[in-house]
């Protein structure tokens, strides 16, 4: 007779396969994702642009999830997880297709549609293998497994700016500043579309890669999982689903909180290379300043996973988190240069454990809801596309750091909220469910 632990531990052996392949997931994804921050500056000069204009790569990229993350439920009810995260993978490979037209004839409508069509991609995948990684093992290391999921995508996103930089925007300096001394258009526009050029490449091997990883999923031994049951509590009775997705406190106000967190890993990740060069400093320079923030992300994940839930708990983790977040907000507003830029980049480290923390606490007792509770969330992601677009428009009018701290500022104090009392849910009883009831906690049949 096998006892309950005889038996998490059996449940854990046989998600090792599913956290392999969802891992590998996660990588890719987290490859093309942070791809944004080069792409920004590249598209920038390529493509003659001024601050707010590049800053629609991340409008068209992010805003790909808030229209796809609903009918992304949809599909997968029709498909299952499996399918649907190979059809994921080829509607990116579509995607990052869009780029050798774009840079051939230097159109920045086309990048843009082809940035939308990898979000597209991305909000299918991001919809089926958030919960699917968090019901694949014991509830109980949940978080555990996002984290580690989260370590796989920031280190893809850390290596993803060093590799495209060193292919698009080798010397990107010298070639701005040749620009500013050449008079002869037709001259420009032979130098213009070189560079355009040099993305070719690159997007035809993650096309490549994400059409065969989209087949290696296809026909890989990853299980389906049922997530249309209901909500079972301790005691193994089913818990009555309220009328409506929307009666659920902790969901409504965690869609909220992940659109900010979204906007402020963003802001902190692809943005950061604008706002040094605006600073004064270089090209040259900037163009790896992404690493910087996805490293500093790694070290809060590598954290995380010890950390919680031995020494601190899931929600504690979050308000830490928010209140770090606040702290080097400010610091990046009272210093100047190099030490400014290092500051945005610790926000990773803030930033790092936001996910693993609100994603569970806002699906916390959706039963029959979760999947559509989750393309929520997923909506949320929306954030990365708004915020930048708000500070863009309060630097052309207060300036570059005075811009930066009122963009993030107030995102971080509601995400302290939430980590508060904006994730607290109620028990059938109607009290409130205690705190250590909260840590890392989803649902059983997402």
């Amino acid at each position: 007779m096998s006892t309950p632990q005889s038996a998490a531990v059996q449940t854990e052996k046989k998600a090792i396969n599913p956290i392999v392949i969802i891992g590998a997931l996660f990588f890719v994804f987290g490859f093309v994702t942070w791809l944004n921050g080069t792409l920004i500056p590249f598209l920038q000069l390529a493509c003659e642009l001024n601050t707010s204009q590049a800053l629609l790569v991340t409008f068209a990229f992010y805003m790909a999830y808030f229209f796809l993350a609903i009918p992304s439920s949809f599909i997968l009810k029709k498909t299952g997880f499996k399918n649907g995260m190979s059809l994921g993978l080829f509607v990116m490979a579509i995607g990052a297709l869009i780029f050798v037209p774009a840079a051939m004839v230097r159109t920045f409508p086309l990048f843009l549609v082809g940035l939308f069509v990898q979000g597209m991609g991305l909000s299918l995948l991001q919809t089926a293998s958030n919960p699917y990684i968090a019901v694949v093992g014991p509830i109980e290391s949940a978080a555990k497994r996002i984290s580690i999921m989260g370590i796989c995508n920031k280190i893809a996103g850390a290596l993803s700016p060093l590799v495209l930089s060193a292919l698009v925007l080798k010397g990107a300096q010298a070639i701005e500043n040749q620009l500013t001394t050449i008079t002869d258009p037709a001259q420009k526009e032979i130098l213009l579309s070189d560079l355009a050029h040099r993305v070719i490449m690159p997007y035809i091997i993650i096309a490549a890669v994400l059409i065969v990883l989209a087949l290696l999923v296809r026909y890989s031994s990853l299980p389906e999982i049922n997530t249309d049951q209901d909500d079972i509590d301790e005691s193994g009775a089913v818990v009555a689903p309220k009328s409506s997705i929307f009666k659920y406190k902790n969901l409504n106000l965690g869609v909220i909180c992940l659109f900010l967190y979204v906007g402020v890993e963003v802001m902190a990740g692809d943005v950061i290379g604008t706002y040094g060069k605006s600073l004064g400093m270089s090209l040259d320079q900037t163009k790896i300043f992404t690493s910087y923030t996805l490293a500093s992300m790694v070290v809060g994940y590598i954290i995380g996973i010890i950390a919680i839930p031995k020494y601190v708990k899931q929600e504690q983790a979050l308000l830490i988190s928010a209140i770090v977040g606040v702290a080097f907000t400010i610091a990046a507003y009272l210093t100047t240069g190099f030490t400014s830029i290092a500051f945005i980049a610790l926000l990773g480290l803030a930033n790092s454990l936001m996910w693993p923390a609100i994603f569970p606490l806002a699906i916390k007792g959706l039963g029959k809801y979760t999947k559509l509770g989750s393309a929520l969330l997923v909506m949320g992601i929306a954030g990365g596309a708004i915020l930048p677009q708000i500070y863009a428009s309060l630097e052309e009018s207060m300036g570059t750091q005075p811009a930066f701290l009122w963009s993030m500022l107030p995102c971080y104090l509601y995400i302290l909220y939430y980590a508060v009392s904006g994730h607290k849910t109620k028990n059938s009883a109607g009290r409130n469910t205690p705190a250590e009831q909260t840590i890392l906690t989803v649902p059983r049949d997402i």
